[in-house]
């Protein structure tokens, strides 16, 4: 049960449908069920109701000062359980299906989530003409350099490989689309409010996405080519 949550969130928070929405709200599918947790999206961030998401897997929530625990069963017939905090930590502890360890898991959270914020910017800025250069994007970009790095260090396992090299095309194209705009701005070229929709590299980071969500969805790994 705890692997298939992690899994869950690494599906809701990456998407990583890199929605170009700033706020919707989606429903939650666990495990391929559908529950009653609410997904709100708010500026490229996915946020659910801890609560709702305690009560639909069955787990605990409790509050120590600054810390809340989130606790799940490990699955049937084990007495043992898991428990997040919101104290962050370095250790990689292998998770045992699909394989994905939880140290690699948090950082590609993290990095997924800026690249989500990247591509809002890129996309807000199209869709209300503001204006768009190189600077105005260079923190999202920095932060999601970064983030890659962290979790490149954080890689253990076969699947943290697999995932890692298909997050990394990510951010390498999310560079490439964002670069792309930025010098048609430049050179005073006319950008349709709707160009980013209709915008293959656009679509192909979409497609991509998706695979990667289908792929967390599933908890297994697939390399379906969507991402080179």
């Amino acid at each position: 049960m705890i692997a298939g949550l992690l899994v869950l969130v690494f599906l809701v928070v990456t998407g990583i449908g890199l929605a170009q929405e700033a706020n919707q709200s989606q429903a939650l599918i666990i495990n391929g069920q559908s529950t009653q947790v609410p997904v709100i999206q708010v500026n490229g961030r996915s946020y659910v109701d801890l609560a709702a998401l305690a009560s639909a897997v069955n787990g605990t929530l409790s509050f120590a000062g600054n810390q809340i625990a989130f606790s799940v069963p490990i699955g049937p017939g084990n007495t043992a359980s898991a428990t997040a905090t919101s104290k962050s930590t370095s250790a990689a502890t292998p998770l045992s299906n699909p394989g994905f360890s939880r140290g690699f898991l948090n950082a590609a959270i993290e990095e997924a989530a800026t690249l989500r914020e990247w591509h809002a910017a890129l996309a807000s800025s199209i869709a209300n003409g503001y204006p768009l250069s190189a600077g105005a994007l260079a923190p999202y970009r920095a932060q999601a350099t970064t983030n890659l790095r962290l979790a490149s260090a954080a890689v253990s396992t076969d699947s943290d490989r697999g995932a890692y090299q298909l997050l990394s095309n990510v951010f390498q194209n999310m560079g490439k689309l964002s670069d792309k705009y930025v010098a048609m701005r430049a050179n005073m070229t006319y950008i349709s409010p709707d160009s980013l929709q209709n915008d293959s590299s656009n679509q192909r980071l979409m497609t991509c996405g998706r695979s990667l969500s289908a792929m967390a969805a599933s908890g297994q790994f697939v390399d379906d080519g969507s991402c080179n």
